[in-house]
Formats: structure tokens, C-alpha cells, sequence
């Protein structure tokens, strides 16, 4: 789920506004520091100072968006993939140079913690509450890309910006918000993978291709591909690791190439 949490975020930045973003993982990571700094700095609880972060993070993505994103909304997958991953490397160094190297703990609450008895096994908490959070989000995503006039508005103007324009659609604008929308999710999600995935000041690149593996297969810009993705390759990559410990990651990338020679767009991609 957590794979889905943060991947959501990248697939709308990606799918809706076809900007090859790599950085996707620095909000992630900026999220996760963010987070652990409320907590043991200025003494915010747990699910506040996810709150706090994921708005944080998404009101100072804003200048990234309008100074060095919107320029190149034109330019070539290269321009864009040269600046996006020049993006993480100066986050990782940037994060080394005021956190350190070493990586970073987080005390989630009590209540998160142990197991919880569903009557037939027992579940980590802390996974259940993650489950409820990410399938919040789907709903809550897909309810306002789908059913809203906002939405509405975003999809239209991805199909054809210039014809949006000519009717009145500020373009622009949506872009700035949707920006802000993905990274607020990555936020939210890097702060929620501190306990499981762990934080230090290489996260960004580190996960990256996870990430991009996530949206490649559930095909861009779709909630429910990203979803299925992230639920079928999180349990093919831990039943992998589980029957063949050796084989590390093999068994995510076989299905990946698999996939994606089936299906170039995705699960669910537009030309799937």
C-alpha cells in the first residue's frame, strides 16, 4: 500500500501533465523529514504532523512548479528527465548537508503499534492503518479527477490544452494545482513510509525506480491502474523474496518486462 501511496502522486504528476518528473521522491522524502522534525522538535503528534507536512510540502512545491517545472512543459522527455533527476541529486546532498547521512527513527503512536486480531490472524496495526489511508485516498482521488468540475477541467486540458484555453480554461493554473496535489500526496506518503521503508538522505533515489515501476505497469495518469499495480507487484515482490531470498528483486522486474511487453501502455493505460 505504501508503494501506492507515494506512486499516486507521480502518476497524476506524470499522466495528467506529461511531465517526466523524477524528482517525484524528493517531495516524498521532504514529506518524511518533515515529519520526523514536528514530531521530535516541536512535539506535533503523529497524524498532525503528517497533515502539516503533506500541506507544507505542497505550498513550497509551488515556486518549483512556476520557475523551473512550467518551462519545460514543451520540451523534450531528455530536458525534462536532465532536470528532474539533477532535482534529486541536489535534494540528497542538500538533506546530507542539514540531517546528516545516518538515517532517521520515528516513534509512531502507541495505538499503531502491535497487532490487531481479525479474527482469523492477526495484522500489524500500523498496516491497517495504512490500508484505511490508502484506500481513502483512491476514493477521495478518483472521486475528485472523475466526478468534479476541477477534474473535469484537468483531464480536459490535458487532452487538448489549446482548445481548453480557447474556452476559458486557466491551463496554468491547474497545472500549479495539480503539481501541488502530487507532491502533497508524496508527502504524505514518504511521511507514512518512515516506520517501514525508513528515511535517510538517499530515499529519493533509492525508491525511484520502484516508483516509476508502479506507474509504468498501472499505466499513467489512471488511480486504478496505479492501484493494481502497486497491490499485484507488493505481493509478487514479498511471496518472491519469501520462496527465493537470493533472487532479492528478480521476480518485480520479470513481471514488470512481462507487463509491459503485453501491455506498453499499462494495465490500464489510455492505448493499453
Amino acid at each position: 500500500m505504501i508503494l501506492f501511496i507515494i506512486s499516486v502522486g507521480l502518476s497524476v504528476t506524470m499522466g495528467l501533465m506529461g511531465f517526466v518528473n523524477l524528482a517525484h521522491g524528493v517531495f516524498a522524502m521532504a514529506g518524511g523529514y518533515f515529519v520526523t522534525s514536528l514530531m521530535s522538535v516541536v512535539g506535533v503528534p503523529f497524524i498532525p504532523a503528517l497533515l502539516i507536512a503533506a500541506v507544507g510540502v505542497a505550498v513550497a512545491s509551488l515556486p518549483f512548479e512556476r520557475f523551473l517545472y512550467a518551462p519545460l512543459y514543451k520540451a523534450g522527455e531528455l530536458d525534462q528527465v536532465l532536470l528532474s533527476i539533477g532535482l534529486v541529486f541536489m535534494a540528497s546532498a542538500s538533506f546530507t548537508y542539514f540531517f546528516g547521512p545516518d538515517p532517521v527513527p520515528i516513534k509512531v503512536p502507541d495505538g499503531l503499534r502491535g497487532q490487531v486480531d481479525l479474527g482469523f490472524r492477526s495484522f500489524p496495526a500500523y498496516r491497517l492503518f495504512m490500508i484505511a489511508i490508502g484506500l481513502s485516498m483512491a476514493a477521495g482521488i478518483w472521486y475528485g479527477f472523475e466526478k468534479t468540475l476541477i477534474g473535469a477541467r484537468i483531464r480536459a486540458a490535458v487532452d487538448n490544452r489549446m482548445m481548453a484555453q480557447s474556452v476559458g480554461i486557466d491551463v496554468d493554473r491547474l497545472f500549479l494545482f495539480t503539481f501541488a496535489l502530487g507532491s502533497g500526496l508524496a508527502a504524505l506518503g514518504g511521511g507514512l513510509a518512515v516506520d517501514i521503508l525508513g528515511l535517510s538522505p538517499s530515499f529519493a533515489i533509492q525508491y525511484l525506480v520502484l516508483f516509476l515501476i508502479v506507474v509504468a505497469v498501472g499505466g499513467l495518469g489512471t488511480i486504478k491502474g496505479t492501484f493494481v499495480a502497486a497491490l499485484v507487484l507488493g505481493v509478487i515482490d514479498n511471496g518472491g523474496k519469501y520462496l527465493w531470498p537470493e533472487g532479492g528483486a528478480f521476480f518485480i522486474y520479470a513481471v514488470t518486462i512481462v507487463i509491459l511487453l503485453l501491455k506498453p501502455a499499462g494495465l490500464y493505460g489510455r492505448h493499453g
